[in-house]
């Protein structure tokens, strides 16, 4: 049994916040909704995915593709209008490719508190307009 008190649980919560650069924000939609009418866990992932995506094509100057996705695990549902918010990090920038933490939090369309949703770690690689490797940088 947790013998925390309530002032103890606020101020551990209180000290979860984003880490990184706010790269995505969107609204989760009905239309990304499984037969239980939650959002869907592979429309998240699918959007992380995209916001490091994003943050790599930034840092790599140019077009670039996902070559890995690390596990998620979900710490809570996503309902339908829950803000969406997603935070990538850089952890590594190679000659070609970039490593990036993403970090998905959620809060209600009432502006109740922020919550982490899920992380995972993406490799991006950085291609040329034929989709061959390139410098991820000029």
């Amino acid at each position: 049994m947790d013998k925390r008190t309530d002032n103890e649980s606020d101020s551990i919560s209180d000290e979860l916040t984003p880490t990184g650069e706010l790269t995505l924000k969107l609204p989760a939609s009905h239309a990304a909704t499984n037969m239980f009418g939650d959002v869907y866990g592979g429309w998240v992932t699918s959007q992380a995915v995209l916001a490091a995506e994003m943050r790599a094509a930034v840092e790599s100057e140019g077009r670039v593709a996902t070559v890995s996705v690390g596990s998620l695990d979900f710490f809570s549902p996503v309902l339908v209008g829950t803000i969406l918010c997603f935070y990538t990090d850089i952890i590594e920038m190679g000659r070609s490719s970039v490593r990036l933490r993403v970090e998905v939090w959620g809060r209600c369309p009432d502006g109740r508190a922020l919550r982490k949703v899920t992380e995972t770690e993406c490799v991006i690689v950085a291609i040329d307009e034929d989709g061959h490797i390139r410098r991820a940088r000029s």
